[in-house]
């Protein structure tokens, strides 16, 4: 007995000896699939609105319920994992998620579909954040940076296997199969956390140091944000219901900020703030989540509808996407350790841009191979740049009994960003091509998300710290 280390408990790693990286496969895989929920549903929704005789503007609502549901409620599921124990949650959130996906299958209406998509959205908002922490309290050193940098990977690869999946499940299966290849994944998952995650000790009444009046709020204001922003390429940005609900959403947001100022123990304490390489890390990806996620939306639609391809092809067509995303992780890793994470950044970005103007660019009637891959490439490419070292970045300076709150905001920011991607960009493609061919608006659609690279690129120039993670520079050194 006196010759073994004790083991590690939560939030309490040995340092002293590199952790076996099974923790780290099990967490990656359950993220995975809360990641593949955003676009997975995407090629098999006219599928869907058939099966269930959804009316056509209601259908969006499989996609905006869970991601609205995830990203309000993140921080709250940050904090809780800090609270009551990272393992506990995590196995809540996993619970909750695959029970959902279960129900969305086996969805007979409409109205049932988006409430399994919600409770779906519930659970991956517990889930995400509390793995994340666990990934952060468990590693150290190169081994952390390692970790951190494959989380940021699958942030990127996760969303672009998901069209592809999405694609080959309701071509080979039907739709129901988008949801139900979640159940046996997430069985597993939880028995093998039961195994591998060391078990906290028990954490009594910390409820009350839970700000619930404030995750209520900024779950609100989220909410509301995002749906005024969703619907304004129906109704207009100008319209009242469109400037009556972000004025809403910057009322229950200012609420929100007032209440997180006067409560004794606040959902997302002021020193937060103050943590430049979070909030930066935070803010490059809500901007580059938005690209992302904006490009797959407006691609698939252009390649379904003006090039007229099937769901799999739709979703073969995104398979260079996600290995790009893949290489440009490991290639991030080294970056950040040679020159830093703001010249990183600043290079993704650069890249991304670039790669938006040339599918800007494409011709009405463009090729797949010539004129679409290579701009898909760049933006693939650029974004993984960016989301590996943001990853990495964001938790520098984060003590453990915060891991879940800066997780929770890591999350929100990707999750916010997704929504706030897909309803910009749609908006702008929308009126652009309004009266004229689809591929007018989607050359403005992607002359926004240059315009939003290139900015982004100017506000990391002055806002992402130069300094190099320790585990990061171990892996440039090998």
């Amino acid at each position: 007995m006196h010759g073994s280390p004790p083991p590690a408990t939560e939030g309490h790693p040995t340092s002293s000896e590199r952790q076996p990286w099974t923790i780290l496969v099990l967490l990656a895989v359950a993220q995975f699939m809360v990641i593949l929920d955003i676009t997975v549903v995407n090629v098999a929704l006219p599928s869907i609105g058939q099966a269930l005789k959804f009316a056509p503007a209601d259908l969006q609502w499989v996609v905006t319920a869970y991601v609205l549901f995830t990203g309000g409620l993140l921080l709250l599921g940050g904090r809780a994992a800090d609270l009551f124990g990272r393992r506990r949650v995590f196995l809540s959130g996993l619970v909750t998620f695959t029970a959902a996906s279960l129900a969305s299958g086996l969805a007979t209406s409409p109205e049932m579909l988006i409430a399994a998509r919600a409770a779906q959205g519930l659970g991956a908002a517990l889930l995400s954040p509390a793995a994340l922490s666990i990934i952060t309290t468990t590693y150290s050193g190169a081994q952390r940076t390692t970790a951190l940098s494959t989380w940021g990977a699958i942030g990127g690869a996760g969303a672009a296997a998901g069209v592809l999946f999405g694609g080959m499940l309701t071509a080979w299966l039907s739709w129901e199969w988008v949801f139900f290849i979640n159940v046996p994944v997430g069985i597993v998952a939880g028995l093998l956390t039961l195994h591998l995650v060391p078990s906290p000790g028990p954490r009594i009444g910390r409820y009350r140091e839970l700000d619930l009046l404030g995750a209520l709020t900024v779950m609100a204001g989220l909410v509301t944000l995002v749906y005024g922003i969703d619907g304004a390429a129906t109704h207009g940005w100008s319209s009242a219901r469109t400037l009556g609900l972000l004025s809403l959403a910057a009322a229950l947001l200012a609420t929100f900020a007032a209440i997180e100022r006067s409560v004794q123990r606040p959902l997302v304490p002021s020193a937060t703030w103050r943590s430049r390489s979070l909030v930066s890390s935070a803010t490059m990806m809500l901007g580059s989540t938005g690209i992302l996620i904006g490009a797959f939306f407006l691609n698939s639609i252009y390649l379904q509808e003006v090039l007229n391809a099937s769901a799999l092809e739709t979703g073969l067509a995104f398979l260079p996407f996600a290995l790009i995303i893949g290489v440009a992780a490991h290639l991030g890793t080294q970056l950040i350790g040679r020159v830093g994470p703001r010249a990183t950044v600043v290079g993704g970005l650069g890249l991304a841009s670039s790669g938006a103007l040339l599918l800007a660019a494409a011709p009405d009637q463009a090729s797949y191979a010539t004129d679409l891959l290579p701009g898909l490439l760049m933006i693939g490419g650029g974004i993984g740049l960016v989301f590996v070292t943001v990853s990495i970045t964001a938790m520098a300076d984060v003590t453990d009994d915060n891991a879940g709150l800066a997780s929770g905001l890591m999350q929100t920011s990707h999750e916010i960003g997704a929504a706030l991607g897909v309803a910009v960009m749609a908006t702008v493609a929308a009126t652009a091509g309004a009266g004229t061919e689809i591929a007018a608006g989607y050359g403005n659609g992607f002359i926004a998300a240059a315009v939003i690279a290139g900015a982004l690129a100017l506000l990391a120039l002055v806002s992402v710290p130069t300094t190099r993670p320790v585990g990061a520079v171990r892996l440039a050194a090998h």
